[in-house]
């Protein structure tokens, strides 16, 4: 069975649709980027996939193997957020689970991530101390202490310098690969979403587009929104 499956949902608030008849299928190991013009219902799907919000209509089906424990979600981070007052240890390690004790199995998984995402060497800084890049790669590797089988991750590279940007694409390209762990991933930098995932999903006023990223690449609304005038990227 897939990871995720939707069938015709529609999402919205407060009585209001924001996008509606959506439709797509995330196989195990798959890497799906969700992209779109800001308000096109990219967060709230991700928020609908992880349970936090319900489909106005339609069915969502998550395999059955798949807790919402054993999911690891990156949202947008507020800038409140950036000013966290924590060691880097500390948040990462709050990923195992909500806990006041952490066992040797917990802590040796958080030391674990922070290896692979090279931020061991960080283990006893201040959170609110480091550079943008470095934050992202911290909640990353939070994230993935309660990832088995799925990551969410909602603009992942939001805010950060180009330099940071590619590093973070890729580090989450090889998660996917090596780690063979499923992604979903909001970007709004169409042209790195069509280099690194495998899938995408295009959400707009009456221009859905989910296949896979070549497919992307030679369809109209991908043609249109690839070769604009803001270099591949919504919202900007």
């Amino acid at each position: 069975m897939p990871d995720i499956v939707c069938k015709g949902i529609s999402l919205g608030y407060g009585g209001k649709v924001i996008a509606e008849d959506i439709s797509f299928t995330v196989e195990e190991g798959d890497y799906l980027c969700i992209v779109g013009e800001n308000g096109a219902g990219k967060s709230t799907l991700v928020k609908t996939l992880l349970g936090l919000e319900s489909p106005i209509k339609g069915e969502v089906i998550v395999d059955s193997k798949i807790s919402k424990n054993s999911i690891g979600y990156l949202p947008q981070q507020t800038e409140l957020q950036r000013d966290f007052p924590a060691t880097v240890w500390e948040i990462v390690l709050s990923g195992c689970g909500k806990s006041l004790f952490f066992g040797k199995k917990q802590k040796t998984i958080a030391t674990e991530n922070m290896k692979k995402l090279g931020i061991d060497n960080l283990k006893n800084k201040c959170y609110r101390e480091l550079s943008g890049g470095q934050q992202q790669r911290v909640l990353l590797a939070r994230a993935l202490c309660a990832a088995k089988r799925l990551l969410l991750l909602d603009e992942p590279a939001a805010g950060l310098d180009p330099v940071a940007t590619n590093e973070m694409y890729h580090l989450v390209m090889d998660l996917n690969k090596q780690e063979d762990i499923t992604v979903v991933m909001v970007s709004h930098d169409i042209k790195a979403a069509v280099r690194h995932s495998k899938h995408i999903l295009h959400l707009g006023d009456g221009e859905m587009f989910f296949g896979t990223a070549e497919e992307y690449s030679h369809s109209k609304v991908g043609i249109r929104f690839l070769n604009s005038d803001k270099c591949g990227r919504c919202g900007e």
